[in-house]
């Protein structure tokens, strides 16, 4: 027995009321961090239009792939986010069995997503110290490290983004640039002004005026 009684342990009831709140709290910044990616996508994409309207390809690919990168981050934290709900809602079934149990009761559910999201960057710090708290109180089994996996996800992340680079060019620049869902083409229209870059054979006067038409487009 300890030297101030046998033991300093909140009550189950609080800790469950607490773990809400964090939820609640830790929610809330993934939606901040998914509104803040969002807006700097959209300078990306801004930026994109105007390397493309210079003929710049390699600066093109690059901020496609930062684009591709941008909105999988996105995807992931809306996974986090939903993972967060599910806890929550879980927390709420906790609450109503410990006023029938007068215990709480062990959850995979809860065990699969605290998984998942002691790994999401943004709240790894909070995710942990509750998971710490839920293995004490019996809701959940003892986590494993898994060091590897966000390694492994970077490296998924770089082949998908090489993989989509000409989708996105094509979507941001209107058709002008890549290809849906085939391989981008080498050569990129030259708009005036620009430095020169390969341009394809035009055969004819219409073929011209399409290309003109394009490009005019591309400005816009």
């Amino acid at each position: 027995m300890g030297l101030f009684g046998k033991n300093n342990e909140r009550p189950p009831k609080d800790l469950v009321n607490d773990w809400t709140h964090k939820l609640r709290k830790e929610g809330y910044v993934i939606e901040r961090q998914i509104k803040a990616i969002q807006r700097e996508e959209e300078k990306t994409k801004r930026m994109l239009k105007d390397s493309a309207k210079k003929g710049e390809k390699s600066s093109c690919a690059i901020l496609a792939k930062e684009i591709v990168k941008s909105r999988k981050v996105v995807n992931r934290l809306y996974a986090s986010k939903a993972q967060l709900s599910s806890v929550q809602m879980s927390m709420k079934n906790q609450l109503a069995t410990l006023r029938l149990a007068g215990a709480l009761q062990k959850s995979s559910e809860v065990m699969k997503s605290m998984q998942s999201l002691v790994k999401v960057p943004e709240i790894m710090a909070t995710m942990r110290e509750m998971s710490k708290e839920m293995m004490k109180a019996g809701i959940i089994e003892e986590m494993l490290e898994d060091t590897m996996e966000s390694i492994d996800d970077e490296e998924e992340l770089e082949e998908a983004a090489e993989e989509e680079v000409d989708k996105i060019l094509y979507e941001i620049t209107a058709g002008e640039l890549g290809k849906a869902p085939t391989a981008v083409d080498d050569s990129l229209p030259v708009v005036e002004g620009a430095s020169a870059l390969p341009q394809q054979p035009v055969e004819d006067e219409d073929d011209m005026e399409d290309m003109k038409a394009r490009l005019e487009a591309l400005r816009s």
